[in-house]
């Protein structure tokens, strides 16, 4: 349960610093910040701006009996420790970005003040940039002031204090405004453990990231010599996107749509193009893999005891619930091609200083060191471990889809067939030992694209990232599709052409091809099918009776409370749409468009409301995992998508079989959901 404080402490700072905070990351900038004013009320007292710390609030932070909140609590909490050697206790902390971000809205304090209608009394001061510009951080250096400060600009600082106060306002009342369903209970106690986490880091060979830091950056001047070389001026560099473009036009007549590694590489394959041309698109491709921008980060965000701090945002994904990378954004590490004894001569050869003479691409073996930057430091190891296909699992489990439940649990027990096998086998009615390896690759494809409403767009995607020759394969499969398939399939093509609507520029074979997959597989499939229906159907039956609950969709429950649609999943959290309505016969609502970053209306349907609901179970069940792990002595340093990244004492008391077993534990909420999970220890973090 969580504590119920009987006074709250409201507090903001401002602070200064040359390191710069967007660059470096909390935790390096902190070391040297200073705090140049604390804005802080009590309970719904006067809002007080001070300098230096005074009686009051030392005793109030001090205090265990005193709850503080602020917005992005971590920046604060890390402030006070360093600038006034405030360690606090990270349970008393509550923040109203987190508060936000776990009810999918937006973190920024101005834009929650624009999204609640904040009076100007209330609301953040909208001069806040340029007073936090002016006072924050250095001066540029074409100004007669290094630094601005309370007597180089006496009205702009007062302007400042104001500021300040105002934050302490516009919070306070956001605080008693934002919900608090998914920040309470055991979802505050995970944002607790997040601070934890984001607080112990990770440990960083930093040699490592200043060899590889090294040997890319001469690398990427080899390779800009040779683009300079061969095209006699006209390209200085292979990074030069518009240049190189315009020279492969006017030398040889060659036009590419764009540069990108999918387009580049499928080009090369071509036997028309002039070798020249190849030539410079191999030396773009190599140019393109260079990892210099995660080494820097790397080497800017490491404090000086060697770690990492702060590479997680809580709820990050504010949809689902999700945690988001920051700084070096461990989430996106590309895989690498360089493994085995051959990696581990690399790392030698790269923290040497001479990987030039051992590797003939630099960039490759870069890209595929950077998870072994992330290392244990002396007398720890590493116990990493990862729920296999956990998104696959939660999506039968939630639908009823049965047979597929019990082909998992079979897998897990090694007497079952392969997934992807088992999929285009219940697809097209044979046996799963007689599907062959093309045929897996396009079961693999069909579970990745279709299980959340894909169609031929979902199939044809997948199945390009997959090279999949989709001639090829309609030629191969379209003799043994039923007779009903290929009829409905050339009746819809014939429908989308006729009102002129997108066939992803497909012939007429290769389009039926991908919609008889598509169809053969959703009734391999009829559970959840109809789910991502009763879904649909029970949002807008919800939005268009408010405050009825409805128990209607299996193991969740849908409401439509004071403007939200909510959708309670099993451990008792929230999916939440802020001011869903019906548009059109659709479902709408407010939030962060993925594509342009901004606040705005949203249309979902019943196959994305069932993919936000996979991936908020999947992410309940890792931190059920992530709990359970550390109160067995697991200390959690990272987490990558479903994965656990823990350092542990060296010693055969903690093992990677013992951390899968525990991430592979029900939660008492999941009866029935068939987990797995695999790992590996190490003293150097990979992809295993």
């Amino acid at each position: 349960m969580n504590r119920v404080f009987p006074t709250i402490l409201y507090l903001d700072l401002e602070t200064y610093s040359a390191t710069k905070l967007t660059v470096h990351g909390l935790h390096v900038y902190a070391v040297d910040a200073e705090i140049l004013l604390m804005a802080y009320a009590v309970n719904d007292g006067e809002v007080k701006v001070i300098e230096q710390p005074n009686d009051e609030v030392t005793q109030l932070l001090l205090d265990p009996e005193v709850q503080i909140v602020a917005h992005n609590a971590q920046f604060d909490r890390t402030i006070l420790r360093h600038a006034w050697q405030m360690d606090t206790d990270v349970s008393r902390w509550r923040c109203t970005m987190a508060q936000a971000l776990a009810h999918s809205l937006p973190g920024r304090l101005e834009d929650l003040c624009q999204l609640y209608n904040l009076s100007e009394e209330q609301a953040k001061d909208k001069d806040g940039r340029r007073l936090i510009s002016l006072f924050c951080s250095p001066q540029p250096a074409n100004r007669k002031f290094e630094r601005a400060t309370k007597d180089t600009h006496p009205e702009d600082w007062a302007a400042f204090v104001h500021y300040a106060a105002q934050d302490i306002v516009s919070m306070r009342e956001l605080y008693k405004r934002l919900p608090k369903w998914n920040y309470q209970g055991g979802e505050l106690e995970l944002w607790h453990l997040d601070q934890r986490i984001n607080d112990r880091g990770v440990a960083v060979d930093r040699e490592l990231v200043a060899g590889a830091l090294s040997a890319v950056e001469q690398e990427k001047k080899r390779l800009s010599k040779q683009a300079h070389d061969q095209t006699e001026g006209a390209v200085d560099s292979a990074s030069q996107r518009d240049a190189l473009l315009a020279h492969l036009v006017k030398q040889y007549g060659v036009e590419l749509p764009d540069l990108k590694t999918s387009t580049v590489e499928r080009r090369i394959e071509d036997p028309d193009l002039p070798e020249p041309v190849k030539d410079l698109l191999r030396i773009r491709l190599a140019a393109s893999m260079s990892s210099t921008a995660k080494f820097k980060k790397f080497k800017q965000c490491t404090s000086e005891d060697g770690r990492l701090r702060g590479t997680l945002q809580f709820c990050g994904a504010s949809r689902t619930g999700r945690w988001a990378g920051r700084l070096v954004q461990l989430q996106n590490i590309p895989r690498g091609t360089v493994s085995g004894n051959e990696l581990s001569d690399g790392i030698e050869a790269l923290k040497g200083g001479f990987a030039d003479l051992m590797v003939p691409d630099i960039n490759k073996l870069a890209s595929s060191v950077l998870r072994g930057c992330i290392i244990a430091p002396p007398g720890r190891k590493l116990v990493v471990s990862d729920l296999s296909n956990i998104e696959g699992r939660v999506a039968v489990w939630l639908a009823g889809e049965d047979w597929k439940i019990q082909a998992f649990e079979q897998f897990d027990q090694g007497i079952g067939h392969d997934l992807y096998k088992l999929a285009y086998a219940q697809s097209f009615g044979i046996k799963a030992e007689n599907v062959t390896k093309d045929q897996r690759q396009l079961g693999k494809i069909q579970e990745l694209a279709l299980g959340y409403g894909g169609s031929v767009g979902a199939f044809t995607a997948f199945a390009n990232i997959y090279q999949v020759d989709l001639e090829d394969m309609a030629r191969k499969l379209y003799p043994s599709l039923p007779a009903d398939y290929v009829e409905k399939s050339i009746f819809w093509w014939n429908q989308l052409n006729k009102n002129k609507q997108n066939t992803y520029g497909l012939s007429r074979d290769v389009f039926v091809a991908c919609d008889g997959i598509k169809r053969a597989w959703r009734h391999a499939h009829p559970n959840v099918v109809q789910y991502w229906a009763d879904l649909n159907n029970t949002a807008i039956n919800a939005i268009n009776n408010p405050g009825h609950v409805y128990n209607s969709v299996r193991k969740l429950k849908m409401q439509y409370h004071k403007g939200w649609l909510r959708i309670k999943l099993p451990s008792g959290r929230y999916l939440c749409y802020p001011n869903a309505r019906i548009e059109d016969d659709q479902i709408t609502y407010s939030g962060i468009n993925q594509y342009s970053r901004k606040w705005g209306r949203i249309r979902t349907y019943g196959g994305k409301l069932f993919e936000n609901l996979c991936q908020a179970v999947a992410r309940d069940v890792l931190a059920y995992g992530m709990k359970v792990a550390e109160l067995a002595g697991y200390a959690v340093v990272s987490s990558v998508h479903d994965e656990l990244i823990t350092e542990v004492d060296d010693t055969e008391t903690f093992s990677a079989s013992e951390l899968s077993l525990l991430m592979a534990t029900n939660p008492p909420w999941a009866k029935g959901l068939p987990l797995a999970a695999a790992g590996f220890e190490s003293h150097r973090y990979r992809k295993d």
